[in-house]
């Protein structure tokens, strides 16, 4: 089957499945690449955790910041679906920033990642990202905001009318009544930018080796692997990435190692149409489509 054929056919299985899906997917060894409207800038919900591990690794390099120094940190006591960590903690702790950084990436704990940003606040994560040559995402806020939605205020048997809102409300122009998926007020990326944050961590670039590895590391423990990696995982590969939730959006980025020396970045971003909070069908889909068009570029 020809590119063009089997994107098209993707597009339609996404569109039969409840997605709007923006998805990149790049041979880091050759740079050849496939992807779905990879250039639309979405939302980046947790994804923007990445940027911020980069952006706290490099600082400890720098000295700028001890990654033993212990911090207070205030219980998140978040009782709704989702949240991790020391968003649900009842009582305070006392942790270090070099735990924070991992509970933040692996664990995706939205507390971990605001006291973070408290260092290192969203405008100068997305400086630090210029620095380093990467110009397709910015960083806005921090976490606490997702969890300050319609969703929260509502009753567990009215989450439909929370996600019929996200769905619904948004401009052609990618504006939203809610600010947390307005394009112009989020956290956002696309998928190429995210693909291009990926492969400068894992290939040499201007961000420092010891900096890259320590993210990677990180990547390669995220605990959340119900997305992509049931088909990305196996003996004969690595996956290492970071997935990022909120509302109606569902994302994961990542990249593949294979035994035989391929070596795979993988970023898909999608919008459910669909006003339900548990789609494990979404989910499948999205590792489906991103397999299928990793193997498209095996093939080649």
């Amino acid at each position: 089957m020809s590119t063009e054929a089997l994107l098209g056919d993707l597009r339609r299985q996404l569109l039969d499945g409840g997605l709007n899906g923006c998805l990149l997917v790049r041979d880091l060894h050759t740079g050849e690449e496939v992807g779905i409207d990879p250039d639309t800038p979405l939302p980046a919900a947790s994804l923007a955790k990445v940027p911020l591990a980069l952006a706290t690794a490099e600082r400890i390099r720098l000295g700028e910041l001890d990654g033993a120094t212990m911090l207070d940190v205030p219980p998140g006591r978040i009782s709704t679906p989702g949240p991790t960590g020391l968003s649900r903690f009842r009582h305070p702790a006392r942790i270090a920033i070099d735990d924070l950084l991992y509970l933040s990436t692996c664990v995706s704990d939205g507390v971990a990642a605001d006291v973070l940003f408290g260092l290192t606040p969203p405008a100068r994560v997305t400086a630090m990202l210029r620095d380093f040559g990467l110009l397709g995402i910015t960083v806005r806020h921090g976490l606490d905001e997702l969890t300050d939605t319609p969703l929260e205020r509502l009753d567990a048997s009215q989450a439909h009318l929370a996600l019929s809102l996200a769905i619904g409300a948004g401009t052609d122009g990618r504006g939203h009544r809610m600010s947390q998926l307005d394009t112009t007020r989020a956290s956002t990326g696309s998928a190429r930018a995210y693909v291009e944050l990926l492969q400068a961590l894992w290939r040499p670039s201007k961000i420092h080796p010891e900096v890259a590895a320590h993210v990677r590391d990180l990547m390669s423990h995220n605990l959340l692997r119900h997305r992509l990696a049931p088909d990305f995982s196996s003996d004969a590969t690595t996956w290492s990435s970071k997935t990022g939730t909120f509302l109606n959006l569902r994302h994961e980025i990542g990249v593949v190692e294979h035994s035989d020396g391929q070596v795979f970045a993988v970023a898909v971003l999608t919008e459910s149409l669909v006003p339900a909070s548990v789609q494990p069908g979404a989910d499948a889909l999205m590792a489906q489509v991103a397999r299928t068009l990793r193997d498209h570029l095996r093939q080649l």
